[in-house]
């Protein structure tokens, strides 16, 4: 009996065994992660709208070139002076990788004002002031995800008022306004801060070809007329918020 029950508890046990074995031998159960989420690229394409604000520094040079309509240059020198800029942009642009092209009109008011007393005849005084700026550019820069540099060039209007004062009493003589063309090249730095909304720093500057006003002036008889040409180049450093129409 007793051999009986001892073949039987070998025969349990070497199943057993056997069936560990086997476990033994069998490849591990592969393990099984969850795919990582995709987190989408800034998208720097789409029309936007923004505002800016900042400051101008604008240098101007002054140059009698006839008196009483007699041909002559009188150098009357150069000179900066400042004033705020605030307006708005309108724009579009393409993202192509890494590249961003784009097409831009801005419109600012400014106030930057620039006087000086005649170097030939200090009882005068000459006043300007740029009191409006229009740019229109073309745009290509590199975005770094919701990060964009870029550099930007085109054509630039300026509404300017010009005027020629007593320099003792501060009456005006004449006066004079003009609408001119010139160029503008900029760079610029943009943040994404959310799919639509940004905010960057930009700097332009403005340059246009001198232009010529003559100034009636009977109350400086026998100078009965002044001819100036004037030439103006600006600086303008303003911070931009852009909203941006569509998401990622």
């Amino acid at each position: 009996m007793k051999k009986i029950y001892l073949l039987s508890a070998a025969a349990v046990m070497s199943v057993s065994l056997t069936g560990i074995a086997k476990a033994a031998d069998l490849p591990s159960r592969p393990v099984y992660k969850a795919a990582p989420i995709a987190v989408p690229l800034y998208n720097w394409s789409g029309f936007y709208l923004g505002a800016n604000g900042g400051y101008g520094w604008s240098n101007q040079c002054v140059d009698i070139t006839a008196i009483n309509g007699i041909g002559g240059i009188f150098a009357e020198g150069c000179k900066s002076a400042g004033g705020g800029a605030i307006g708005g942009q309108v724009g579009y642009r393409w993202q192509a990788g890494q590249l961003v092209f784009g097409l831009e009109g801005q419109g600012d008011w400014t106030n930057i004002r620039n006087t000086r007393v005649s170097l030939q005849n200090p009882a005068n005084t000459f006043r300007s002031t740029l009191d409006g700026l229009g740019l229109f550019t073309g745009q290509i820069g590199y975005a770094m995800d919701n990060v964009l540099l870029y550099a930007k060039g085109g054509a630039a209007v300026g509404s300017q008022n010009f005027g020629l004062y007593d320099t003792a009493t501060g009456t005006g003589l004449d006066f004079a306004k003009r609408t001119r063309w010139g160029g503008v090249v900029g760079v610029g730095f943009e943040y994404g801060f959310s799919p639509n909304w940004s905010a960057g720093l930009e700097y332009d500057y403005l340059w246009r070809v001198s232009d010529s006003s003559t100034f009636a002036t009977p109350s400086l008889a026998p100078v009965n007329s002044i001819t100036t040409n004037t030439k103006t180049d600006v600086n303008l450093l303003t911070v931009r918020v852009n909203y941006k129409f569509g998401g990622y």
